[in-house]
């Protein structure tokens, strides 16, 4: 009897994990096939390389763009430090094809000399860039990006923010090509770029 109840455990722990990743493998199908209905569209804001536009990319090149904060303390770093891992296993023309730019939904404190410095962790490559409340608010609309302001008066940082943390492969028109979901592994990301690129 014993017996019994341990195989029934065990099928349904396998049941569970197979309705799970299934669920998680429809999750990534849906997230790779473009914008999934988003609307995407022009980025322009000021950037720490000057006035940031997606116009200004060449034919062949995409930016990987990632919503966030500098005082994030773990889906931001994270989700840069993906995309320098996958940027160090594209080929050097490759590399150069992508353009990472990681735009601040804090603009009270992220002003553009920190989001410099913040992004000059990750590597060259990276640009920061952020804008108005109006501005941010219209942008996450088109892309789908969920953010609000946490009021944390226990802490020294007075408020964090709450965010959606995809990762956002879009060409010069502002075409979502792909959406990658957050990983701490760059495979979903590395995927997405050898589809596009």
């Amino acid at each position: 009897m014993k017996r019994q109840g341990l195989w029934a455990g065990i099928a349904l722990i396998v049941l569970m994990l197979g309705v799970g990743g299934y669920g998680w493998l429809q999750q990534q199908i849906g997230a790779g096939s473009g914008g999934n209905g988003l609307t995407g569209g022009p980025i322009e804001l000021p950037s720490t390389r000057g006035d940031f536009s997606l116009a200004e990319l060449e034919e062949d090149q995409l930016a990987v763009v990632f919503f966030g904060y500098t005082y994030c303390p773990d889906v931001c770093p994270m989700s840069l430090a993906v995309v320098r891992r996958a940027l160090a296993e594209l080929d050097a023309a490759d590399r150069e094809r992508v353009v990472p730019l990681m735009i601040s939904v804090d603009p009270e404190r992220d002003t553009l000399e920190r989001l410099a410095e913040y992004t000059g962790f990750f590597g060259d490559a990276f640009i920061g860039a952020t804008g108005s409340e109006a501005q941010l608010e219209e942008l996450a609309e088109r892309y789908g990006v969920i953010w609000r302001r946490v009021e944390t008066p226990e802490s020294a940082m007075a408020y964090t923010i709450d965010h959606s943390s995809s990762l956002y492969l879009v060409d010069r028109e502002g075409t979502i090509l792909r959406r990658v979901l957050y990983s701490p592994a760059p495979h979903g990301l590395l995927s997405a770029l050898g589809e596009t690129l």
